[in-house]
């Protein structure tokens, strides 16, 4: 069921989402060479703890899980596309880095995430990334009341395909609201004007995930959440926190 979110609410939200773009600008800050990733889940937390707010991340399990998620942080690294363990990994030049993160404050989540380079950045990174964060807008572009999710998701998908890049099949965004997973589901490709219409008051995680490949093929790694690549080419992930309203998209996470 889709919970409609009232104009206080989603003024809640954004004060919940703003705490998320603070968490992952500091995280960006703090990345580079010789920083384990560890380091870079304890900002996060920091950044959390000065704001009054938990993590709805640490301690989550889904059915797929075999163990509960122990970071407040997603953090990925090169081929990994989504849900990396923070580890004691430390950052090489050239590393291309996504940091998945959320919060929960006075009762509403919020979820966003980034992509970025560290040291020097391969051109071919620079233009994954950049691809994604189209992708990203594309959707949020989409997010009107009226439309319909499959257009949010054409919007996306379009942009990632155009560009050459391959989309894990069954992986893509959500509702958000008291909790960090709700319904509708939000692909990241598909056909417009299908699936359920756009009304004021949902609020949607809209979050491309771009493979360089060109390939959709990816595994789980050995400990149960790390999605991988097949071919160990690199991704990126771009995530926002989107708000359906009569005047237009609001993105709640801005960073």
């Amino acid at each position: 069921m889709v919970e409609l979110k009232t104009d206080e609410s989603i003024d809640a939200m954004y004060r919940t989402g703003q705490v998320v773009g603070q968490a992952l600008t500091a995280v960006k800050k703090a990345a580079d060479v010789g920083v384990s990733l560890l380091e870079l889940d304890e900002v996060a937390r920091g950044v959390l703890r000065a704001a009054g707010a938990s993590s709805p991340f640490l301690g989550y399990r889904p059915s797929f899980a075999p163990t509960p998620f122990p970071a407040v942080i997603c953090a990925s690294v090169n081929d990994a596309i989504v849900h990396g363990i923070p580890t004691d990994y430390r950052l090489r030049d050239g590393d291309l880095v996504s940091v998945d993160c959320g919060a929960l404050l006075d009762g509403w989540a919020g979820d966003s995430a980034i992509s970025f380079t560290v040291g020097e950045a391969r051109p071919q990174d620079v233009r994954l990334i950049e691809t994604a964060e189209r992708a990203l807008a594309a959707g949020i572009e989409a997010a009107v009341v009226g439309h319909r999710i499959g257009d949010i998701a054409h919007a996306v998908g379009s942009v990632c395909r155009a560009a050459g890049y391959g989309i894990p099949d069954g992986f893509g965004g959500h509702g958000i609201g008291r909790r960090m997973h709700e319904d509708p589901g939000v692909p990241n490709e598909g056909r417009p004007g299908r699936g359920m219409r756009l009304r004021h008051g949902m609020v949607l995680a809209i979050e491309p995930m771009l493979l360089a490949s060109g390939r959709d093929g990816y595994h789980a790694a050995p400990d149960g959440w790390t999605l991988r690549t097949n071919d160990g080419s690199r991704a990126a992930h771009a995530e926002h926190t989107v708000a359906v309203t009569e005047a237009g998209p609001r993105v709640l996470t801005e960073r």
